[in-house]
């Protein structure tokens, strides 16, 4: 993946185009994204179901408790800042992150080696 190119702002984009505000924008790119984080788990649980006994279950279900409520929480939260301040900061950070790579694509620098 390159930085600063999401799925969460194609689909805000989105649905800013089709006349939803901010807030529903948002929302519903947050919607969308749970069928594709189960199916994601999902998927990941049955490549890896060889690893996994009674003794890690308990953890991973832990795991998925607190990763839920922190997500719930830090989705409220940028919700009500993207409600408030819009999408100006994310804006030059897509211009900022593009520019950096046009330069290190510039120096022969391949994005791969990066990350």
């Amino acid at each position: 993946m390159i930085p600063g190119v999401s799925r969460a702002g194609a689909t805000i984009v989105g649905g800013l185009s089709q006349k939803l505000n901010r807030r529903q924008a948002t929302e519903f790119s947050f919607f969308l994204a749970v069928p594709t984080m189960f199916a994601a788990t999902v998927m990941d649980l049955l490549h890896n179901k060889d690893i996994l006994d009674t003794s890690n279950v308990s953890l991973l279900v832990i795991g998925c408790i607190v990763a839920f409520v922190v997500a719930i929480v830090a989705i409220k939260a940028f919700i009500g800042y993207l409600a408030k301040h819009g999408f100006k900061v994310f804006g030059y950070y897509r211009i900022l992150v593009g520019a950096i790579i046009l330069i290190l694509l510039g120096f022969g620098i391949s994005l791969s080696t990066l990350g």
